[in-house]
């Protein structure tokens, strides 16, 4: 009998104590209502801001940005951004200091582990992203690093691809493409050439200079601040040698290439007609005296 109401007062106390718990986070409850509507009124509105954000942010990328990943994926950073932080607030005005700071802690290290862990890939997104932001290079660009050359064909979060002059395709880590310098032929339309040519000597140097000037200037237009230029350079083995540098419309390695052979074609045609000798090098061997001699009499008496 005793026992029985042992056990009866037992059960009475731990009813009671549950009640009361509940009670307790009844109460709670009620007088955390007004915070917690404030909370969802947070959320709410972080997530309207952040839908207006990001739409009126597409708008201005679209303006700088071509390539539609990239844009995409600065959308979703800056969407949850803004709806992180109105979450964290909404935790603050819930009083639930003690959980957003383990919350923060939390986050802390799984960036840092997440960082550690994707270092090469998180490298070559940052890089994507400030080359589409780097106005020194555009799709269609004619550029040239690290030992290739091409047009840009794609710029994304992991790499730049370049299109060669034959036609097969460069895929090149942004990272390194970035860190390393190179050559934008498409910045501007119009190049400077070189060529260079040497003449005999004992050739009249100034009707050389008149004619390459005039072939030049008659076949290859001159912009206002543009000159045509023209250099004797040095006393050669062989040769007088010259340059001679003008503006062409250069945005291609081939239109270099281009320009170079037709204007090596009109110097030596007109060197041609003017009978101006384009000299080769010439070797004069000098033996020793017998030396011809002994050589003819050994071809005649081979068993001697």
């Amino acid at each position: 009998m005793n026992q029985f109401l042992l056990s009866n007062l037992l059960m009475v106390d731990m009813f009671d104590k549950l009640y009361n718990k509940l009670d307790g986070w009844y109460t709670a409850f009620i007088l955390k209502l007004p915070n917690l509507a404030i909370a969802i009124l947070v959320v709410v509105v972080s997530y309207f801001i952040a839908k207006g954000v990001t739409k009126l942010l597409n708008k201005i990328l679209s303006k700088h940005l071509t390539d539609r990943s990239i844009r995409s994926i600065i959308n979703k950073l800056v969407y949850l951004i803004i709806i992180a932080a109105g979450f964290f607030i909404a935790l603050g005005v819930l009083d639930l200091d003690q959980a957003l700071t383990s919350l923060l802690a939390g986050a802390g290290v799984v960036a840092l582990a997440i960082g550690l862990a994707l270092q090469s890939t998180l490298s070559n997104t940052f890089s994507g992203v400030m080359l589409s932001f780097q106005p020194k290079i555009r799709l269609g660009d004619f550029v040239e690093t690290n030992g290739y050359q091409g047009f840009v064909t794609e710029i994304n979060l992991r790499n730049i691809t370049l299109r060669q002059p034959d036609n097969k395709f460069v895929i090149m880590p942004n990272s390194k493409f970035i860190e390393e310098a190179f050559t934008n032929y498409g910045l501007e339309t119009r190049g400077r050439v070189t060529v260079t040519c040497g003449v005999a000597y004992g050739s009249d140097l100034r009707e050389v200079e008149r004619l390459v000037r005039d072939a030049i200037e008659s076949n290859f237009e001159q912009q206002q601040g543009e000159n045509m230029e023209f250099y004797f350079t040095e006393f050669a083995d062989s040769s007088i040698n010259f340059m001679t540098r003008f503006h062409i419309d250069y945005v291609k390695k081939s239109q270099m290439f281009q320009a170079q052979h037709q204007a090596i074609l009109l110097i030596n045609d007109i060197f041609a007609q003017n009978n101006i000798n384009i000299p080769f090098p010439i070797r004069t061997l000098d033996f020793p005296k017998g030396f011809m001699e002994s050589i003819t009499s050994r071809e005649k008496h081979p068993n001697t």
